[in-house]
């Protein structure tokens, strides 16, 4: 946690309000995203209980399951949730444009620029937690390798058609929320508190009832008063007003009405299927139907509250302006989803259970790369979390006093200007120690030479010297300037400039490409060694036998 967000909490316990810990939007908000806020059956990991989803706040559709044990219903239940999910999918996969993509030649082995479709827009998936993101990743891997009758018309409990194709979309999206700063599939208490903080752990930002109360509590009521009541309060039944976010449901709820209601519903459908003659089966029948109503308005009385409290957390989140870097990232969010699309249509295999040695380098790689480059990103844009990093000496802003233009050795000079910037901050700066600002929406770099003070440099090594107006830290520019033994007009820094510069660099450089599956040894998942391929023992000799 750096000092400026444990400031910000402070405030916000003093206040009884959240404070803002940005001052744009981080993340991109799609125009009609999909909210889905699922709900489990305590005890059983990944067994559904219902469901409330849709794009109209107005007028979501409730899924429920009346007997989740009951393998028959699950399947009917995600039936009915790829019926929903898919369409709104398949909606954004025809909408395409042309852009361009570097790829490998085959057969010169350079890297060559080929125009490809990609997707004009991405389906974005909104649930109210992380908990949420865990259990769309859970049914993804139950529901991708299930054998539907087509496939196998001996498979016990085929799955229906587009279940497989669900669990398939399902792990991508899984997969893709692992990567910071994508918004592809987005925990609405995780996008909330990073624009926020309230008075409360980060543990307790993962209720969303109390973490809105933080951020916009009732009129004259405090936050932290308003969190305790959306965490504790109960009716004449003894239920929560405010239920959790799922996909948990509370104790309260499963023992004193749900439990009974199954129980109920179990009888009425033992009934119904023992039922001798019409007149008999009728009446069952309406038992039948009746119970399952009451399930289906205890799943709705969980959901709702939760439905409203996420749009609500949208409503408050739009009111954000979007951050210039927000449409990059969005864009690779994108290119994900088109390659997903493009594997589909192509017939390829389900995601494998386990990534083999490669695919995972290759993950792990590039979410240390993207949270680099999202650390990066959110500061440049927003100037409440530079001051975090300020704050932290990776950053310093300040007003330029001089600038000489100097030239560097070599058979043809180019532009070393020296720039000397007046700084309150207290950068962790180095010997030669680069550093960077941007320009033009490009980084350029520029290299510690030394302090300034009373008149006369600084040596290298030494600590800034300490002054009422601040310290003086001489810089030397290295690149951006143009080809030219002159600079660009605007490329040098001019005398009573405000600039900011970061010690951390804003680009992300790529790492070593790694080998391909096939070119990789047995001991890290590839290939095993054919027998033909290993060297033959020495014949043997009379001098090996005693």
């Amino acid at each position: 946690m750096s000092l400026i967000t444990t400031l910000a909490k402070l405030e916000a316990v003093d206040t009884g309000r959240a404070q803002p810990l940005a001052t744009v939007r981080h993340r991109h908000l799609s125009t009609h995203p999909l909210v889905l806020v699922l709900l489990t059956t305590a005890g059983e990991a990944g067994a559904p209980l219902g469901a409330l989803v849709g794009t109209d706040r107005d007028e979501p559709r409730l899924l429920f399951v009346p007997q989740p044990r009951d393998r028959d219903l699950r399947f009917a239940f995600l039936a009915e949730l790829a019926d929903v999910v898919l369409p709104y999918i398949d909606a954004y996969a025809e909408d395409v444009e042309a852009a361009e993509r570097n790829e490998t030649d085959p057969e010169t082995g350079k890297r060559v620029k080929v125009e490809v479709e990609l997707c004009a827009d991405a389906p974005q998936l909104i649930v109210p937690g992380r908990a949420g993101i865990d259990l769309v990743r859970l049914l993804g891997r139950s529901m991708r390798f299930r054998r539907t009758a087509e496939q196998d018309p001996e498979a016990p409990h085929p799955a229906p058609p587009r279940v497989p194709l669900l669990g398939r979309w399902f792990t991508h999206y899984g997969e893709r929320a692992r990567v910071p700063g994508s918004s592809l599939l987005v925990a609405l208490t995780d996008v909330l508190s990073r624009h926020w903080a309230t008075g409360q752990s980060t543990l307790e930002d993962q209720h969303l009832g109390a973490l809105l109360a933080w951020i916009d509590p009732p009129e004259g009521e405090s936050g932290a008063e308003a969190a305790l009541r959306a965490e504790l309060l109960r009716d004449a039944q003894g239920q929560l007003v405010c239920p959790p976010a799922g996909p948990a449901t509370d104790p309260a709820f499963d023992n004193k009405l749900l439990a009974p209601a199954i129980e109920r519903y179990d009888r009425a459908r033992t009934a119904f299927a023992a039922a001798e003659d019409g007149i008999e089966a009728d009446d069952r029948l309406g038992e039948l139907t009746a119970a399952e109503r009451h399930i289906r308005e205890l799943v709705a009385s969980r959901t709702r509250p939760t439905w409203d409290a996420v749009w609500r957390g949208l409503d408050l989140l739009r009111a954000l302006p979007e951050g210039p870097r927000a449409a990059e990232r969005w864009t690779r969010d994108r290119w994900s989803f088109t390659g997903h699309r493009d594997r589909i249509l192509a017939g390829e295999p389900p995601q494998p259970r386990r990534d083999d040695a490669v695919t995972a380098a290759n993950k792990l790689a590039t979410r240390e790369r993207e949270q680099a480059r999202l650390e990066a990103q959110e500061a440049l844009d927003d100037s409440l979390v530079m001051a975090g990093r300020r704050l932290a000496g990776e950053a310093f802003a300040g007003e330029v006093t001089d600038v000489v233009m100097a030239y560097g050795e070599g058979k043809r000079p180019s532009p070393r200007p020296l720039v000397t910037v007046r700084t309150d901050d207290a950068p962790h700066l180095g010997e030669r120690v680069k550093v960077y600002r941007s320009l033009g929406g490009k980084p350029q770099a520029a290299e510690f030479v030394g302090y300034e003070g009373d008149g006369a440099a600084g040596v290298l090594g030494e600590d800034a010297p300490s002054g009422p107006g601040g310290t003086l830290v001489v810089l030397r520019v290295l690149d951006k300037m143009g080809r030219g033994k002159e600079p660009e007009p605007g490329s040098v820094p001019e005398k009573g400039d405000r600039l900011c510069f970061t010690l951390f660099e804003h680009e992300q450089r790529g790492g070593a490409k790694l080998p391909d599956p096939e070119d990789t040894p047995w001991t890290h998942g590839g290939p095993p060694v054919q027998a033909d391929a290993l060297p033959r023992p020495d014949a043997v000799t009379e001098e090996d036998i005693l």
